[in-house]
């Protein structure tokens, strides 16, 4: 590091700054939805049983299950405990084990971009006020209903439960860019406080 210019490696911790600090954000996150969605099937066990259930609890559900399954990968993807095929990495010395590992944290750091890149044109932030924010003008013209639409009990907009796709892109840019910067050997690697693997928590 002693060759890195002194702004680039400022940069560098301020990533990898930003990205911890996301973390322990989005682990309270995945608690506060853990939550939620255990009251929600108690609930709903419980108004079945009683030959009451309430309609929209299926719905709320599976939508706090999908918004924790984002934020879940985002937390994984950081804390290096993601799905991962090391057959290679595991193969090769010590030396090319860092490159291969740099390699994935930037393929995957190049899949965050284009899928942040996909939910800009998803989105069309631009061609949603263009039109003044009027939806139905902006679908008729644009094909694109997802400002129009809503779930099917609860009436939330479609686009207000969607966000979590764009959130994740964007998180995912943070953790990726981290992860890399950390295996380039940029800046010091980050003590997690999390297990390593499933056979530790087992």
């Amino acid at each position: 590091m002693e060759g890195t210019p002194l702004r680039r490696v400022r940069a560098a911790e301020a990533v990898a700054d930003l990205s911890q600090g996301l973390v322990r954000v989005e682990k309270l996150a995945a608690g506060l939805l853990m939550g939620i969605l255990l009251a929600l099937i108690l609930l709903n066990v419980s108004t079945r049983a009683l030959r009451t259930p309430i309609y929209w609890i299926d719905e709320a559900s599976i939508l706090a299950m999908v918004w924790l399954g984002f934020i879940g990968a985002s937390v994984m993807i950081r804390l290096r405990i993601d799905f991962a095929v090391t057959l290679l990495a595991d193969n090769v010395s010590n030396a090319w084990n860092g490159r291969v590992r740099a390699l994935a944290s930037g393929l995957s750091l190049a899949f965050a971009i284009g899928l942040a890149v996909m939910c800009w044109f998803w989105l069309d932030p631009i061609g949603i006020a263009s039109h003044g924010f009027d939806a139905k003008s902006y679908a008729g013209e644009s094909f694109n209903f997802l400002y129009t639409e809503h779930t099917q009990t609860l009436e939330w907009p479609t686009w207000l439960v969607s966000i979590v796709i764009p959130i994740f892109s964007l998180t995912l840019i943070v953790h990726t860019a981290a992860n890399l910067l950390e295996d380039l050997g940029l800046v010091e690697k980050r003590t997690q406080d999390a297990m390593a693997t499933a056979e530790e928590a087992a």
